[in-house]
C-alpha cells in the first residue's frame, strides 16, 4: 500500500525502505493491485507539483486484460471519454498482441485520477489482470527489481525537470544532502541469554578498567581476591632461590642426578630399616663315636 498506515494491516512500501533513508513523500500512488515505478521525494511541494495534470507528465502503463477489443476502439479514446458522469481526458493505447482471451496493451495517461486505468478498460468491456506503470515523466522502469531503491541525483533531477519546474517547485537544488546517519553496532549476545544480567551487560558499552582516558574515574577501582594471590611473596624468593643438586630413582632403579629450585623442603627423619630376621639353629646332637670291630 502506497501510505503510512493502512486500517487493514496491510503491507506498506514506506516499511519496506531502508532505514538509513529520511522521511519520503509518494508523488503520486499506486493501486494495491498494482506495481511499477513509484517516485519518492523528501520535498512535499516538490511531490505536489509532479503529480499534478498542469505538469503535463505522461505517465505510461503496461497492461494485460481478459477481453477482446480493436484498435479502433482505442484510438476513439484520444479524445477523452466519460465514464459513470467522470470525464477522463485524452488517452493513448496501443494494442501490443493477443494471446487466447488474453491481451497485452500500452496506455498512457497525464491526469492519473482514482482507478482511471481499470475504469476506462471496463467500459470497454476488458477485465484489467495485471498493471505494471513502467514510467513516469522523464523516469523509466527500466531493470529496476522488484523492491530495490535508487537515488536520482540532484543534477540529474534538476536536468530532468527543467528550470521553469524547479523555479515553480521553489526547491534548493545547491545545498548538497545530508550524509546518512551510521548504522548503530549491536553486540552480539550468547544464545538462550535472556537474564537481566544479560540485558544490563548488553546495555553497558564499555568497563571501568577498559574506558578511555576522560571517562575513568578519579579513584582507581581494586578487584578483590579470595585465597593466595599470583604476587605473593613466597613465590618470589622461591624464583630467586639458588639451585641445587638432588639425586632421583627412576623406574628401573637408576640414579638420575638433577638440580632443584625453589625452598628446600624440610629434612624428613630416614625410615628405620628393616633387618633380615635370621631363624636360629638347632645344636646338632653330639656325634657317637664309632665302634671298632676287634
Amino acid at each position: 500500500m502506497t501510505t503510512r498506515a493502512d486500517p487493514q494491516d496491510r503491507p506498506t512500501i514506506f516499511q519496506n525502505l531502508p532505514a538509513d533513508l529520511p522521511r519520503l513523500i509518494s508523488v503520486g500512488r499506486l493501486d494495491f493491485n498494482t506495481e511499477g515505478l513509484l517516485l519518492l521525494t523528501n520535498d512535499g511541494a516538490l511531490a505536489r507539483l509532479l503529480e499534478l495534470p498542469q505538469t503535463g507528465w505522461l505517465r505510461r502503463y503496461r497492461v494485460r486484460a481478459h477481453g477482446s477489443v480493436t484498435q479502433e476502439q482505442l484510438d476513439g479514446l484520444r479524445e477523452g471519454i466519460t465514464v459513470e458522469g467522470i470525464h477522463y481526458g485524452p488517452i493513448e493505447a496501443a494494442l501490443e498482441r493477443v494471446q487466447g482471451t488474453n491481451l497485452w496493451l500500452t496506455f498512457a495517461i497525464r491526469e492519473g485520477k482514482h482507478r482511471e486505468v481499470r475504469n476506462v478498460l471496463g467500459h470497454l468491456g476488458l477485465v484489467v489482470t495485471r498493471l505494471i506503470r513502467v514510467s513516469f515523466g522523464p523516469f523509466q522502469l527500466g531493470e529496476l527489481a522488484t523492491g530495490a531503491v535508487e537515488e536520482v541525483r540532484t543534477r540529474v533531477l534538476r536536468e530532468q525537470l527543467g528550470e521553469r519546474l524547479v523555479e515553480r517547485s521553489g526547491a534548493d537544488f545547491t545545498t548538497p544532502p545530508a550524509p546518512p546517519p551510521r548504522p548503530e553496532k549491536k553486540e552480539p549476545t550468547r544464545s538462550g541469554d535472556h537474564s537481566a544480567a544479560a540485558r544490563k551487560r548488553k546495555a553497558s558499552t564499555s568497563h571501568s578498567w577498559r574506558a578511555h582516558e576522560q571517562d575513568r574515574p578519579g579513584k582507581k577501582l581494586r578487584r578483590k581476591f579470595h585465597g593466595s594471590r599470583r604476587d605473593d611473596q613466597k613465590p618470589r624468593e622461591a624464583a630467586t632461590a639458588k639451585p641445587r643438586a638432588a639425586l632421583l630413582t627412576d623406574r628401573k632403579g637408576r640414579r638420575v642426578l638433577v638440580e632443584r629450585f625453589g625452598q628446600q623442603p624440610p629434612p624428613e627423619e630416614a625410615p628405620a630399616r628393616k633387618t633380615r630376621h635370621t631363624p636360629r639353629r638347632r645344636p646338632s646332637p653330639p656325634r657317637r663315636p664309632r665302634r671298632r670291630d676287634r
